[in-house]
């Protein structure tokens, strides 16, 4: 399930959050899972997010787009 997808007039953000794990792998799971496939013949730019948050600062650690 997608955590977040959000529309504008010229871009879709695909997005993925993860505590405790990387940015790199909600990144992986974006390309995995094919969450951006539904978008994939929008006219809009596309961007694929994956986002990291530390246990220990209870903050954003990561981020990472494609």
């Amino acid at each position: 399930r997608i955590d977040l997808v959000l529309k504008t007039d010229k871009f879709i953000y695909v997005m993925e959050f993860k505590q405790g794990a990387t940015a790199e792998e909600a990144l992986a799971q974006i390309n995995e899972k094919g969450y951006a496939d539904a978008f994939a013949s929008d006219s809009r730019t596309l961007y694929k997010i994956g986002v990291s948050f530390s246990d220990e600062q209870r903050n954003i650690e990561r981020w990472l787009a494609e």
